[in-house]
């Protein structure tokens, strides 16, 4: 069983064994897709496309977001395939890592040159 952090990296690496073989550019579905793949390969437990509820004062606002992947209910990861990152990605990762109380989340673009790059490590109050 991996901690967060181990998990990040596996999940880091098989990204980038993807983003070799596929090339940058593809949409989004074609990345999960494969990292679906690789995740049922090596049978780690995940979630794609999970609906969160969020509680507001009393009031469950379903379906609040959808998460791309959580895996092994400890690491959010959401994939994008743009032509750069923008700082409201980054904030919608944190909050979705607030209001699941989970402590790590990736946030890859697949769309860059360089593939490490794309990639955003996001922490909620996590040990690094």
């Amino acid at each position: 069983m991996m901690n967060e952090n181990e998990l990040a990296k596996w999940v880091y690496y098989t990204c980038y064994d993807i983003y070799k073989h596929l090339g940058p550019g593809l949409l989004e579905s074609v990345y999960e897709e494969a990292l679906c793949h690789e995740l049922v390969r090596e049978s780690i437990t995940f979630d794609r496309q999970r609906r969160i509820n969020v509680e507001y004062k009393g009031l469950i606002l379903s379906r609040a977001f959808v998460a791309d992947f959580i895996v092994e209910n400890k690491l959010i990861l959401e994939i994008k395939s743009v032509s750069k990152l923008e700082p409201v990605h980054y904030k919608q990762l944190l909050t979705y890592l607030r209001l699941t109380k989970l402590k790590l989340g990736l946030l890859i673009n697949f769309n860059e040159v360089l593939f490490r790059n794309g990639v955003k490590r996001v922490v909620n109050g996590l040990e690094h």
